[in-house]
């Protein structure tokens, strides 16, 4: 990085002087240009004289870091365009495990980044505002705003969207940035006004620019603006509270990370339940054990949880244990009193009980909320031929085909009323039209060689009869 050729000072990537406004500022005042009353002093001290420390900087460090943390994962991946898989295992800020205990997280996914644009433009952006302020704060001070702020970042990226992937160092840079544009604006560093003001407006440009640049699709943007947010109410604390370095300052930053501890708390009560549903939706899925035993271990933690209960519900409906699958979709409703699916299930499950007027009742009430009115119809219908009341029947598929409904078996369905009304040329048309919009089956080619037959279609009944046999032999060979 470019130095002042007065003072040796480092020079951001925000002036494309030789001089450092300092010095700009030092030299009009020697040349009576500037009367020196009216500039706050002290100017701050030359770098030199500030601190023994080594030529290796904590930006340098930084820098180093997140490259050798791209480098082992380009490694390992085969590629440096990007690493899909990679980020969650080496780290990456992601809803499911970070609020269910992986708080590691926060701070491992500050080094990860996702291609190589990605890590290109962050390190560009810190090798300058790092540098910027390290010389100004301090190392420590700069380590603690960089990774309280990195910190703040990720957790707001989990509470405003905890099912994305984050990763990169941009929250923590933004954080910088927040931090250096609170403590010029209010005034930490007595520094002449000149100086100020021109990179306090480069700040101002920087952020206003990449959270513009941040809304486009890929972008976390939620850890920008936690990055900048916690980064302006960090500088801010310092500049009115601890100015100097020293005790006073160490306290000012264990009181920022206590609230940003507090602000992890609140994220997690928030956001932790569906998270853990979530994991143990994914571990419930890769599980071919008891899952009706693993679902009620999820339900005792989240006993108000509907996605786990309306699982629960479909898993007895599937094991046939239908009591049990109607006081799951029960509490489903409790619950989610508009979950149409739940409701559509329920009515499902009474026809399974043969309760056909308590099926109707489910279905009637989805058509008074205006829930999914086609399927609602198709269950009504499924009810009606259930009570052998086939015309009533025909009328509901009817209007739960005109209502939208795409369920499989709905033309078979009304097919099978129409041939019990003995309307063959209408239940005929039926069963080809279910043919065509879902499949061939054994079942519905039986159903057709029946109507065939009972029309005195002795030879379109046969091939029915043989193409049903042929599909059934598919059905074993596979």
């Amino acid at each position: 990085m470019a130095k002042c050729i007065r003072c040796g000072r480092q020079l951001t990537a925000f002036s494309l002087r030789k001089i450092c406004p300092w010095c700009k500022q030092h030299e009009a005042i020697q040349r009576g240009e500037v009367v020196q009353d009216d500039v706050p002093q002290p100017v701050i001290r030359r770098p030199w004289a500030v601190r023994n420390e080594s030529n290796i900087s904590l930006t340098h460090i930084l820098f180093g870091a997140n490259v050798a943390v791209y480098l082992a994962m380009a490694i390992g991946s085969g590629t440096v365009v990007n690493f899909p898989g990679d980020a969650l295992l080496f780290g990456a800020n992601y809803g499911p495990y970070t609020l269910t205990g992986q708080w590691w997280r926060l701070l491992t996914y500050m080094f990860i980044h996702g291609g190589i644009l990605h890590i290109a433009f962050n390190m560009w952006c810190l090798w300058d505002l790092g540098a910027l302020c390290e010389s100004l704060y301090g190392r420590w001070t700069y380590f603690a705003i960089y990774m309280i702020t990195g910190v703040g970042g990720g957790l707001a990226s989990l509470a405003w969207n905890p099912r994305t992937f984050s990763v990169g160092a941009s929250g923590a840079i933004f954080g910088l940035a927040g931090a250096l544009i609170a403590s010029f604006y209010l005034g930490e560093f007595s520094l002449p006004r000149a100086a100020i003001k021109g990179t306090l407006m480069s700040l101002l440009f920087f952020a206003g620019f990449n959270l513009f640049f941040g809304m486009l699709p890929g972008i976390d943007n939620s850890a920008h603006i936690g990055g900048l947010i916690t980064g302006l109410v960090l500088g801010a604390v310092i500049a009115k509270l601890a100015p100097h370095e020293g005790s006073s300052r160490l306290w000012v930053i264990a009181l920022v990370v206590l609230a940003v501890l507090g602000a992890g708390v609140g994220v997690r009560r928030w956001r932790s339940g569906p998270m853990r549903t979530a994991l143990a939706f994914q571990a419930l899925g890769k599980s071919q054990g008891d899952r009706v035993g693993r679902l009620k271990m999820i339900i005792e933690q989240n006993p108000n949880s509907a996605p786990v209960h309306f699982a629960l519900a479909q898993v007895y409906f599937e094991e046939q244990k239908f009591p049990e699958a109607e006081a799951e979709f029960k509490k489903v409703i409790e619950l989610e009193p508009k979950n149409a699916r739940a409701r559509f299930d329920l009515g499902m499950t009474y026809l399974s009980l043969n309760r056909p007027e308590d099926a109707k009742a489910a279905f009637n009430g989805m058509i008074q909320q205006g829930l999914n009115t086609g399927e609602a119809h198709y269950g009504i219908a499924m009810g009606l031929a259930m009570q052998g009341k086939h015309q009533d029947a025909i009328e509901e598929f009817k209007a739960a085909i005109k209502g939208g409904s795409d369920m499989s078996g709905i033309y078979s369905e009304m097919g099978n009323s129409y041939a019990k009304l003995k309307m063959y040329d209408d239940a005929i048309s039926a069963y080809l039209k279910e043919k065509e919009k879902n499949g061939d089956n054994p079942d519905l080619e039986n159903a057709l060689a029946d109507v065939y037959q009972a029309k005195g279609m002795t030879k379109e009944s046969q091939d029915a009869r043989n193409e049903a046999t042929q599909l059934k032999s598919g059905d074993k060979a596979q």
